[in-house]
């Protein structure tokens, strides 16, 4: 696997994503869809109201927050921060179930889990999690996270039933699950190709898309031609031009391991076509 530094701008979301502080508060009112919270500090005094936002009261259903809580009630929720010094807000839902959160709180990041593919969907793949609680579903692996090649749908890398292994991303507390990838335990298959450099290949187009095409290269490795490339007369489309599946010889012209792509320049010289044949 690769090591880079992580993105400045996931590494804030990720740490937004932590569990927070868990507070004891009592219900006071409501304000629309919201619930308001009375706010006590270490000696029991109020010291001020915080929110539940409507989306944070509950992982059940309801029509109105009511008839999840009540006035005076006390509840645990964890803190989950302000937003331009307004007041604190909180999810009841991630302390809901002390079971669920006890297990969530468990899982770190970079942890290594296993378990049984539950549900598959065009947006991801759903997996009962070996210790999770019983009857509910934890796991979850996002379809850019299955494989380092371009699928259509999920099901083209895992079926119902099959046991899988896959590092964790994050561990949600307010959501009720785990990410997990199964692309992160296997090798990038960029880094070998990092030296092809200058070199022209042939490979077929595997998508058109408004102003350009991708090729595939090699085993999960796809490489991306500008419209400009394909040609220096104007088009609407370059599907006027090529056609996916489609071989053409193109040339390497950049591989970007930090932003994980490939750039291509059009290759239509004899030499051109000689090299790659001999690639």
């Amino acid at each position: 696997m690769s090591e880079s530094a992580p993105d400045p701008r996931l590494q804030s979301l990720l740490n937004r994503l932590q569990p927070g502080p868990v507070r004891k508060v009592k219900v006071v009112g409501f304000d629309g869809s919201d619930v308001l919270v009375g706010l006590e500090d270490s000696e029991g005094r109020n010291v001020e109201v915080g929110r539940i936002p409507r989306h944070e009261v509950s992982m059940r259903r309801f029509d109105d927050p009511s008839e999840i809580v009540s006035v005076g009630q006390e509840i645990e929720a964890e803190e989950i921060g302000r937003w331009r010094g307004g007041p604190l807000q909180l999810s009841a839902r991630a302390c809901e179930n002390p079971e669920l959160r006890s297990f969530l709180i468990g899982i770190q990041p970079g942890q290594i889990l296993s378990g049984t593919v539950s549900e598959i969907h065009n947006f991801g793949v759903f997996v009962h999690l070996d210790g999770e609680p019983d009857g509910l579903c934890t796991g979850f692996i996002r379809v850019p996270d299955l494989s380092w090649s371009r699928i259509n749908h999920a099901s083209e890398t895992v079926e119902v039933g099959q046991r899988v292994t896959a590092e964790v991303t994050t561990s949600e507390t307010r959501r009720g699950q785990v990410t997990v990838s199964l692309k992160a335990l296997l090798e990038d298959p960029l880094i070998r190709f990092a030296d092809q450099a200058g070199r022209v290949v042939r490979g077929p187009i595997t998508k058109i898309i408004p102003f350009g095409v991708f090729v595939r290269l090699a085993d999960g490795v796809e490489g991306f031609l500008h419209l400009s490339e394909l040609t220096e007369e104007p088009v609407e489309s370059p599907d006027q031009l090529v056609s996916e599946g489609e071989v053409i010889t193109v040339r390497v012209a950049e591989v970007d391991l930090q932003r994980h792509r490939v750039s291509l320049r059009a290759a239509m010289t004899g030499e051109d076509v000689q090299e790659s044949r001999s690639v």
